[in-house]
């Protein structure tokens, strides 16, 4: 498996644009809170405990994060136990709620995603690799650390690779 440096990279060599990357900061919670919404619908029990195919993928995802980080891997079970746990509330609604929320919240999600690769000028990363669909919400929690002065080691080493975010046109790279 690719390291956590690797997959920032990879993801971010399509991400440099800061409209992008903005309407990545929208669109993406919106595709997670729909999937983790759609999910939560059907139930089941297992060893005598209620579940539904949303906590199984948030389980899933957690320990792909949690391979490439502790940190970034603890953050994220966080935010995905907490958006799968309110998607719940949602899914226990009327079938119209879960379905207008989950399927308009899913729309609305890819919709801005691909304006924000018409800004880039670049197609999404899971066209070339699924596994972007999986990296996309982790970049935006590393973006927020970056903001924060956090990760320099892998701010420097994602800019390294594929250069630094710019607004609406490429800098030149420096050797």
């Amino acid at each position: 498996m690719r390291s956590l440096t690797e997959q920032v990279a990879s993801y971010a060599a399509y991400h440099r644009d800061r409209r992008n990357i903005a309407t990545h900061f929208v669109g993406v919670p919106m595709i997670v809170f729909a999937v983790a919404v759609l999910l939560s619908r059907p139930h089941f029990e297992l060893a005598g405990m209620p579940l539904n195919p949303a906590w199984l993928v948030v389980a899933a995802a957690c320990a792909f994060y949690l391979a490439l980080s502790l940190p970034y891997g603890l953050g994220m079970a966080a935010l995905l136990a907490l958006a799968t746990w309110t998607a719940g509330w949602v899914a226990a609604g009327s079938t119209a709620l879960w379905l207008v929320t989950g399927v308009g919240l899913f729309g609305a999600g890819w919709a801005i995603q691909f304006l924000g690769h018409h800004y880039e000028g670049r197609k999404p990363t899971f066209v070339d690799d699924l596994v972007g669909l999986l990296v996309g919400p982790l970049f935006l929690v590393v973006e927020i650390a970056f903001a924060l002065g956090l990760s320099g080691a892998l701010k420097r080493a994602v800019e390294t690779r594929v250069g630094p975010t710019h607004n609406g046109k490429p800098r030149a790279r420096t050797a």
